[in-house]
Parts: structure tokens; sequence; C-alpha cells
């Protein structure tokens, strides 16, 4: 095994969503799964709910109900666990709970309402990409209806900002843990200072390519692929939205240069993506890679 996937679970199609990519990731590493619903702590509560221990333990039974049914849900080879918490945000309890099971990634589901098949962030995933320490993979609205997947390749979104190294790090790693090809696509026309002309963007781009794929490729194992792919568009969404995409694949972006050590912060261009993006997308913490933690 390496490591552990803390999924964000609830009773709605968004948990479902997250416990089937949370299944997907694990079998792909090789990794536990930790279904975690997070529970109110008594603080923060309505002044109109009763504190007493029997509301407790009611709500707590039935969480666990909530967990055992969806645990007989997920494929029956993984090594799997339900878990109640309490905290004073979902979002709070799921980090304790990665620290706890020392995660290799969070997961969460998208908020009501989107697409199919697209991102839409809710307040969990909102307040665990400003605060984690640990990487925060985000499901698709629809994932859990896609047939049963392991990883057939991991993508990575590289820029020319600090910190892109310890991303290439990390999705290096995830390839090479899955077993499969690492492609990374190059962002470079929208990373550049503002005021280049066409010939100069193109100049650093193609320069910075073929050095992150030296780089990439040093990092994989022997067999394993890695392939460097500009993002064609005027835009990143229009970029984003020309790309092909296989099914059960996922994306790696990393944390915004304005997060702090160690921290999730979404950044401008990861956002656009987010929009476009019909596959999963794990937001690495900057400094990640330098603390040594995979």
């Amino acid at each position: 095994m390496t490591g552990a996937i803390v999924v964000g679970y609830t009773a709605t199609d968004a948990g479902a969503d997250a416990a089937a990519l949370g299944a997907r990731l694990a079998r792909s590493l090789g990794a536990t799964v930790h279904l975690v619903i997070v529970l109110p702590t008594e603080g923060t509560r309505s002044a109109a709910v009763p504190p007493e221990r029997a509301y407790e333990d009611h709500i707590r039974g039935q969480a666990k109900k909530w967990l055992e049914a969806a645990i007989v849900r997920l494929p029956q080879e993984l090594t799997r666990s339900g878990h109640v918490r309490f905290a004073e945000s979902f979002a709070e309890g799921l980090i304790a709970a990665g620290e706890e099971f020392g995660a290799r990634l969070i997961v969460v589901g998208a908020a009501g309402g989107g697409l199919f098949g697209r991102h839409r962030l809710g307040s969990v995933a909102s307040e665990l990409l400003h605060s984690s320490s640990i990487p925060v993979a985000l499901a698709p609205r629809g994932t859990a209806d896609e047939d049963d997947h392991v990883i057939p390749r991991v993508t990575v979104a590289v820029g020319t900002r600090p910190g892109a190294e310890n991303l290439l790090d990390e999705a290096a790693s995830v390839a090479a843990t899955s077993k499969v090809g690492l492609r990374l696509v190059s962002l470079v026309p929208f990373d550049v200072p503002p005021g280049l002309d066409t010939g100069a963007i193109r100049l650093v781009g193609d320069a910075h390519a073929h050095e992150v794929l030296a780089m990439a490729k040093e990092l994989l194992p022997e067999g394993l692929e890695a392939v460097v792919e500009e993002a064609p568009g005027d835009s990143v969404e229009d970029a984003v939205a020309h790309l092909s995409w296989l099914p059960g694949e996922v994306v790696l972006v990393g944390s915004s240069r304005l997060a702090q050590p160690r921290r999730l912060f979404l950044g401008s261009t990861a956002a656009k993506m987010l929009h476009e993006l019909p596959v999963p997308m794990i937001v690495v913490p900057r400094t990640r890679a330098e603390a040594g933690v995979r």
C-alpha cells in the first residue's frame, strides 16, 4: 500500500462521485480508502438544535448507516473503512482525518447545480483549497455514473511560475505508482509576462517544453513515457476544451504562488481550467515536494 485516500462523504450525488473517484485513485495507487463523514460539533449547531447526548447518538448512528451502505458499493478488492468525525467545519474535519491517516489525497465532489461531467466548487472544496496541506482531488459531477477505471494517464499542467518543479515531481510520482504515462501540457502561452510578442512567446514555450520534458524523463522509471503537448487556443478555457482526454484520466495543477507555504490556493489559471475540465483535477500544495511528502 502507498498511503491512504480520504474521501469527504455525504449521502448525496456529490458524495457518490467523491467515493467513486476515491476508489479509482486507490485502485491505481495501491492505497486504502477512508470514507469520512464530518458532523458539526456542539458549538457550531443552531440554538434550535438540542445538544442532548441522545440527539448526537442519533445523528452519529445515521451517519454510520450511510457509511456502511457506501462501503458496500465500493470495489470489494479495496481495503476500505468508514469514519464519523466531529469538527467545526467539514473541511477542518477532513484535513484532520487526512493528517490522522497519513493521506496522500483528500477527495471531494462537486457542488450541486453544476453541469454533468464538469466541476463546480462548493463551500467545502473552497475551504479545502484555502487551507489544506494535503493535495485535494476534485471529482466532476457524474463521476459515479462512469464505468470503473484505473488511471490510464496522468496529465500535468505546467507553466513557468515558481513551484513547477514540485508539481512535476508529484505528477511523476503518481504516474510511476500507477504505472502509466505522463502528459505534460504546456501553459506557457498563458503564463508569461504581458507584452511579449507571439514570436517571443513561442520561443519561451518551446525552450520550456524541452526543459520540462527532460526533467520528467529523469523522474519516471524506465519503461514509462513522458510527452509534451502544447495546449492550443487563445485562452486557457479554449485550450482545455480542445485537449483530448482519456476516460478515467486525472490532471494535476499546482497551487497558486500566493498560497502560504505547504498550503493550497487555486490560482486564476487553474480556476479557468476547472470550468472546462471533464476529468478530475488534483491540486498540489506548492512546497509539498520540497517537504519530502508525496
